[in-house]
């Protein structure tokens, strides 16, 4: 055997070996694989409500760290009430310019979330006042006027007498935009 007819040999031994080991490597999705020794992939799992002998207390559902926030949420260390509006109000500053972008995003939020209370105009005449709501008040009297940017995102994020919370249905820079538009709206903002 010469060495071309050696290495003719050798290449095509080494492509079918490759073809059978890639078609050796596909794997049907719909069948499981076989596992071996289990043990050392998958341990016993425990259900949230057992008892554990693992834990000195023996409860297996573990309570969070003190000091842990939940993923995306930011806490909002002020409480219910006029005090702590108040007290938003003096401590918190809208970090948002009125530029174009900013006022747009407050407009179509409060299209979306005010205007069915307090009115296109804020006026407090919305859609739901006719069904029997109670109107609140408008946001162009001198009292919503002078009211401070932190205590409006105050009884926003919280709420405040008939009015329900929207922290969780308006993002935090969002409640800042929209107030920004209520202040267009009050003709604060020129």
């Amino acid at each position: 055997m010469t060495a071309r007819n050696l290495l003719v040999s050798l290449m095509i031994f080494w492509c079918l070996l490759f073809l059978l080991l890639q078609h050796g490597c596909e794997r049907d999705l719909s069948v499981r694989t076989p596992e071996f020794l289990m043990d050392m992939n998958t341990s016993a799992a425990y259900q949230s409500q057992e008892s554990n002998p693992v834990f000195d207390d023996g409860r297996n559902l573990r309570l969070p760290v003190p000091g842990t926030i939940v993923r995306g949420f930011m806490p909002f260390p002020y409480g219910d009430g006029l005090e702590e509006a108040k007290r938003a109000g003096q401590e918190l500053v809208n970090p948002f310019k009125p530029d174009p972008a900013n006022l747009e995003r407050g407009a179509r939020n409060f299209k979306i979330y005010c205007a069915v209370c307090h009115g296109e105009g804020g006026k407090g005449d919305g859609t739901v006042t006719k069904r029997g709501v109670p109107p609140p008040p408008s946001l162009l009297l001198e009292n919503a006027k002078k009211m401070p940017d932190g205590e409006i995102y105050h009884a926003i994020t919280l709420g405040r007498n008939n009015m329900p919370s929207h922290g969780a249905q308006i993002g935090r820079d969002d409640r800042w935009k929209t107030i920004l538009y209520v202040r267009k709206l009050q003709g604060v903002l020129k």
